[in-house]
């Protein structure tokens, strides 16, 4: 049994295309860089956020493997904690030529709906911009894209075009229907 997929990629090619979104009001979230990388924790979000819409690329990475993607010079981890639990995450990863790419970004399902995300990828968005100041070894970000699919939450491709996005490519596949893992079998 297979899906068709949507995917979309979408950019941005200056600081000044990011259209912030206001913080959630009334709500205390705050974004934190997780500066150790830890194989354990980003899989925690990767399968607590991603696992009822289908992420399942790196569910089968080993420890190993895990350490090596999170180990890499200019790859970030920042979480969204709403009164000191993780509501969702974006890791960001340095490419070639200043390109940075956010490769996951997403709001465990409890915490979606309530305007975290907006705050959480507008502030990513600026991480983006200014990887090389932590990253010295770097070039300078010249730009920033994702991607998104027909998969992913139904607010997903709003948010990023309301952060000033601006869409380059779409591709559509059929992928197999995998049934959703959740943050855990049967969830």
């Amino acid at each position: 049994m297979s899906l068709t997929v949507t995917t979309w990629s979408l950019e941005q090619t200056a600081p000044t295309d990011l259209l912030p979104a206001a913080a959630p009001e009334g709500d205390d979230v705050r974004i934190v860089r997780a500066e150790i990388p830890s194989p354990e924790f980003s899989r925690f979000l990767y399968a607590s956020v991603g696992g009822d819409i289908r992420w399942t690329d790196r569910l089968s990475l080993s420890y190993a493997q895990w350490q090596q993607e999170l180990g890499q010079p200019g790859v970030e981890t920042w979480v969204a904690y709403e009164r000191g639990t993780p509501a969702g995450y974006v890791e960001l990863a340095a490419r070639d030529e200043g390109v940075v790419e956010i490769v996951y970004f997403g709001l465990i399902p409890a915490f979606r709906g309530r305007r975290i995300g907006g705050h959480l990828l507008s502030y990513a968005v600026r991480r983006a911009w200014d990887l090389a100041e932590r990253w010295p070894e770097l070039t300078p970000t010249k730009r920033v894209w994702l991607h998104t699919c027909s998969k992913d939450g139904e607010h997903a491709m709003d948010n990023y075009l309301r952060r000033g996005f601006k869409l380059f490519d779409t591709k559509v596949e059929q992928e197999p229907d995998v049934p959703t893992p959740g943050p855990w079998p049967g969830a």
